[in-house]
């Protein structure tokens, strides 16, 4: 099987737009697994990112390998902190057999705090600077960096501004992965235009499992 950066390396060479669908653990209903398996299978997803800012229960790995049972997509896990990782998933974007997928994470300023902003202490970007924000992911690329990825933050007010996403895509070599505050399928197609290579989509997954019939 190819590996999870070599195959999306290739998508952005062949121009091929890919989509995540973001579950954040501590949100899952587990007697509703089966139906939100369902429709992730319905959907385009071409890959399953798994994380949160807190992860407070204990059905990491339980959930993955119920994914991994019935999803044939990559599983990948973007941890909050060292306790949200799991042998059980393909890859992780940030001590384990897991193919490890350095991304510079750039936190955007989306009009209210976000979860991570909260957790981290992370003071987001100004959404307005988009050369700030371009600068940024350059010295990211440079510092060796894999992908970078431009979030809004888990149920923001605003996704990632379109000329941001943009100005960045044009101006690193590397893929672009945008995430955050998107709320229809509108959105995801405007990123895509704008340049982004993966998008992200999360919360409005998790409140509308038919978003994807939309």
């Amino acid at each position: 099987m190819m590996k999870i950066y070599d195959a999306i390396i290739q998508a952005k060479t062949e121009n091929r737009k890919l989509l995540a669908i973001l579950l954040d653990p501590d949100k899952i209903v587990w007697e509703n697994l089966d139906y939100l398996i369902q429709k992730i299978i319905q959907s385009p997803a071409t890959h399953v990112f798994i994380g949160g800012s807190h992860v407070r229960n204990n059905i990491l790995d339980e959930l993955i390998v119920n994914l991994k049972q019935k999803i044939n997509l990559p599983i990948v896990l973007f941890p909050g902190n060292p306790s949200q990782i799991s042998d059980n998933a393909d890859g992780i974007l940030k001590k384990t057999q897991l193919e490890i997928i350095s991304t510079g994470y750039m936190l955007i300023e989306s009009g209210s705090e976000t979860a991570v902003a909260r957790v981290s202490n992370t003071k987001p970007l100004d959404r307005n600077n988009h050369d700030y924000a371009m600068y940024t992911a350059q010295a990211g690329e440079m510092l060796g960096h894999k992908l970078i990825y431009l979030e809004a933050g888990s149920g923001a007010k605003h996704a990632v501004p379109f000329e941001m996403i943009k100005k960045v895509s044009n101006n690193i070599k590397i893929p672009l992965i945008v995430g955050g505050g998107i709320i229809d399928l509108q959105g995801i197609q405007k990123a895509y235009e704008a340049g982004a290579d993966l998008v992200v989509v999360g919360t409005a997954f998790e409140n509308d499992p038919e978003f994807f019939n939309m």
